[in-house]
């Protein structure tokens, strides 16, 4: 049986007129890098801006009769305080199964709509989020899926002032805010969230006017297009989790580091889903752990890589490796029992049938740049 087409972004053409690499991803054709190379457009998002055509992403709106009913609805199914949220704020969560286990990693947004609230998710998962969304959100919450938007990342530490020479009210948005105007005259939605690691922004545009703000945006001097291996890369250096990779059905917000994401208030009263398995591990701590890795020397450790305690015995799993630009060096994240998640502890990888000293180290390898 033949693989199913892949889909391309509304930039598909755009890209490939900047020679861009086409690889598959989450059912996608897209960039991984451009004539310059990853090493290359790293080193330029940290320093410059760097463009990112991420609209493979979904995006959905939720919408109800009231803001009540529909942050209350979405509670059910995820561990984070959306009532709690002001209007135009973001919050970042879990989609949870009923044992605890990560279905997706989510972004939720209150619109200044009351009653609205906009979810991105990831490509790969969203067709099965959508599933799960219609499945259990009750008869008066409607989800709808937005296939006519697109979404651009610019990131880096001139993101602001590329920005701001077409809306200078973007320079007071706070992170993980969201703000509807217009750039070049073009209709957006812009949040100040990314996953570089670096200050940033998101935006929502329409796929019929996102070759345009493209276009618009690459006329700045300070800003280049980056791909998917540099993104992955600057997530990586940043510790940022990656559905697939360091979340899975199998793995706890808990377990994955992620306790920061819940209030105080959802973690005493529950009521989401996997709820059970969440508060057990807040009380008694998760049997594994997600720690970042440091190899000793230079050839990295990638995903799958068994790790070993220094009796030779498997404590745990590499979910994603590589190079941080950055560091200039090896670096990993991974899970290990919890007895060997302690910074500064050693342990050796299993790379090639050979046994390779790494060390755990405190997260993120770089320090995150967002503007708080």
């Amino acid at each position: 049986m033949s693989e199913p087409a892949l889909k391309r972004t509304p930039l598909y053409d755009a890209n490939k007129a900047l020679g861009a690499k086409l690889v598959p991803f989450a059912g996608y054709e897209m960039p991984v890098q451009y004539p310059t190379g990853v090493l290359a457009e790293h080193k330029w998002t940290r320093e410059n801006a760097g463009l990112f055509d991420v609209s493979h992403m979904g995006q959905s709106f939720v919408t109800g009769e009231t803001f009540a009913a529909v942050a209350s609805a979405m509670e059910q199914l995820v561990p984070a305080d959306i009532a709690g949220l002001s209007a135009q704020q973001q919050r970042y969560s879990q989609l949870l199964n009923h044992e605890g286990g990560t279905l997706d990693d989510v972004m939720i947004t209150r619109l200044q709509d009351d009653g609205v609230l906009y979810v991105v998710t990831n490509a790969g998962c969203k067709d099965a989020d959508h599933a799960h969304f219609a499945k259990y959100l009750p008869q008066n919450i409607v989800l709808k899926q937005a296939h006519d938007l697109a979404l651009l990342a610019l990131q880096g530490p001139k993101a602001e002032a590329v920005l701001t020479q077409h809306a200078p009210t973007l320079r007071e948005l706070k992170f993980m805010f969201s703000e509807q105007l217009t750039l070049g005259g073009i209709p957006v939605q812009v949040s100040r969230s990314g996953y570089t690691g670096e200050d940033g922004f998101e935006i929502s545009v329409k796929a019929a006017d996102v070759e345009k703000l493209w276009s618009l945006l690459l006329r700045d001097l300070h800003v280049k297009p980056i791909g998917l291996g540099a993104r992955d890369s600057l997530r990586l250096e940043a510790g940022l989790c990656l559905y697939g990779h360091e979340l899975t059905e199998l793995i706890s917000p808990i377990e994955a580091g992620l306790q920061w994401s819940i209030a105080k208030r959802r973690r005493e009263d529950g009521g989401f889903m996997g709820a059970a398995r969440v508060k057990q591990e807040l009380r008694g701590g998760p049997a594994r752990k997600r720690v970042g890795i440091k190899p000793e020397g230079r050839a990295p450790a990638r995903d799958g890589t068994e790790i070993q305690n220094l009796d030779g015995r498997k404590i745990g799993v590499i979910t994603s490796g590589g190079f941080g630009p950055t560091i200039n060096g090896p670096l990993a994240m991974g899970y290990v029992e919890a007895a060997f998640a302690g910074v500064d502890t050693k342990l050796n990888l299993i790379v090639r049938g050979q046994a390779m000293a790494a060390t755990v180290v405190k997260l993120p390898f770089v320090a995150n740049r967002f503007k708080r």
